[in-house]
């Protein structure tokens, strides 16, 4: 196959990118840096004055987007809000643009988008046929127009999916070393109330469902990259405490969460209890359903 990345570069991205190579597919990165070509991977200009990538990219069995800017990548200011929503918007404007471009559409065009999109609940649990909890803050209004300008890809008559990702399991990068580090450090224990919901993945499982999505061409629109079996914050310090051995006892405040990081406590302050019901139904398999096997292999 011949698969097209934007935001190639992180955690998701390069992972993606390793595993299609692995299996003898051609990834073309789409990239404002150009670098060399290496095995299977070809870099393509974009967003530049100078770049025409439309005519450097051969016909495409999916175009995955995943560009945007970090959701931790500085305290959430009025500034760094706006960067982080309109990255992802014009991000996705351009894939639409880019791909009305090209001479034969993609089979499948699978923009990424988060389970904030439904909002923070302790009670609910959401699948891909529930609706937004309305008046949910920052992170669910970015998911929400994250996935409006997705949706203009129909128009163009491309099956799109919105890869609804969870937090996202991995030993190097992403939220879990940070959440890890207390432990190792003896000081590990409940952030804030414990009850709230962590809806996670593994990142093999990730890529899979990549994968999985593409083949199967009945699938559209929503998906959740989540795990069958969500946890609550207690239990999952809990479980890092069992894999690693190390004590669970010093509780963090949600209010002491709050000064810290402000407007970003959110991301482990709220969440919600989110099941892949459409994975689920069309027979996808997880590799690491439950939490503690996953952590055990991540940190085996």
């Amino acid at each position: 196959m011949n698969i097209a990345i934007a935001g190639g570069t992180g955690l998701i991205g390069r992972a993606l990118t390793k595993y299609f190579i692995e299996k003898g597919h051609t990834v073309f990165v789409l990239t404002r840096n150009l670098r060399p070509n290496e095995n299977n991977i070809q870099y393509v200009k974009w967003l530049t004055d100078d770049s025409h990538p439309e005519r450097d990219l051969k016909p495409l069995d999916a175009f995955i987007n995943l560009a945007g800017e970090s959701l931790n990548s500085g305290r959430w200011t009025k500034k760094k809000k706006e960067e982080i929503i309109n990255s992802r918007v014009e991000s996705t404007q351009n894939a639409i643009s880019l791909i009305s471009k090209l001479v034969q559409l993609p089979s499948v065009f699978i923009n990424s988008s988060g389970v904030s999109y439904y909002g923070a609940s302790l009670e609910h649990t959401f699948t891909e046929a529930s609706e937004t909890i309305s008046s949910q803050g920052f992170l669910t209004d970015v998911a929400y127009r994250w996935e409006k300008e997705a949706k203009a890809a129909e128009a163009l008559g491309v099956r799109t999916v919105i890869a609804r990702t969870g937090v996202v399991l991995d030993k190097q990068q992403g939220a879990l070393p940070k959440m890890v580090l207390p432990y190792r450090l003896l000081a590990g224990g409940t952030i804030g109330s414990g009850k709230q919901w962590i809806s996670w993945i593994h990142l093999h499982d990730v890529v899979r469902l990549f994968e999985f999505v593409i083949q199967h061409k009945e699938i559209s629109g929503p998906v959740n990259f989540t795990s069958p079996y969500p946890v609550t914050m207690k239990d999952f310090g809990k479980t890092i405490s069992k894999v690693l051995h190390r004590p669970h006892w010093l509780p963090v405040p949600g209010v002491a969460f709050k000064l810290l990081l402000g407007e970003m406590s959110t991301l482990l302050l709220d969440g919600q209890k989110v099941v892949p019901e459409k994975a689920k139904s069309h027979g996808f398999s997880f590799e690491h359903p439950e939490l503690s096997t996953a952590l055990k292999g991540i940190y085996s």
